[in-house]
């Protein structure tokens, strides 16, 4: 079987962080991520045909069309979970595929989300047993200095992070950021412009 990975977006978490904590505000279309380059940029960085899964919330009892035709547009599975009022069905979705991919031998897994929810379905993927020959690997999408520090202590055991604006380019515009920048990639030309 042909060894693939799966990307697994939490649309609603990488939303509302993007509106909430990096923009304080709606954002326009050319601040919302091009979706296709997520998939495009894990595709490119393992090596690997990908499966690009989007989870939504359909607990109102409606799709958003003109959204599903364009994921489907870009290859993505979209994945529309409904369930009662007191449930996370987004989070509950991505958490059973997450166990679901745990019994594949063929699958690595890219998360995209900030949520801290995550982190045992994702320590579960890093610690599980399998023959070394078929490591599997394990990758989390978002804005670094906004992933869950359960999240973010993976990486010492192999998570691999990929920042959603500067690793992947997912933007048409620049967002307005502040993060933490090492001496190694601290440019001061950015800042005198």
């Amino acid at each position: 079987m042909e060894r693939r990975t799966f990307v697994l977006v939490d649309g609603e978490n990488i939303d509302a962080t993007l509106g909430g904590s990096v923009l304080g505000r709606r954002p326009h279309p050319e601040e919302r991520p091009r979706w296709e380059r997520v998939t495009a940029h894990v595709e490119a960085a393992w090596g690997q045909p990908v499966t690009g899964l989007f989870f939504l919330n359909a607990s109102s009892g409606t799709i958003p069309t003109s959204f599903v035709q364009a994921l489907l547009a870009m290859d993505y599975r979209p994945v529309p979970l409904s369930g009662g009022v007191d449930e996370k069905v987004v989070d509950i979705g991505i958490q059973r595929t997450l166990a679901a991919l745990l019994e594949r031998e063929d699958a690595d897994v890219v998360l995209a989300s900030h949520d801290a929810d995550f982190a045992a379905g994702m320590r579960a993927l890093l610690d599980g047993e399998r023959p070394e020959q078929l490591e599997r690997r394990v990758g989390l999408i978002g804005f670094r200095e906004f992933t869950s520090t359960h999240l973010a202590d993976l990486v010492d055991d192999g998570l691999e992070l990929f920042d959603l604006e500067y690793d992947v380019r997912a933007f048409n515009a620049e967002l307005p950021r502040v993060r933490i920048i090492s001496l190694d990639d601290f440019d001061p030309t950015y800042f005198l412009r």
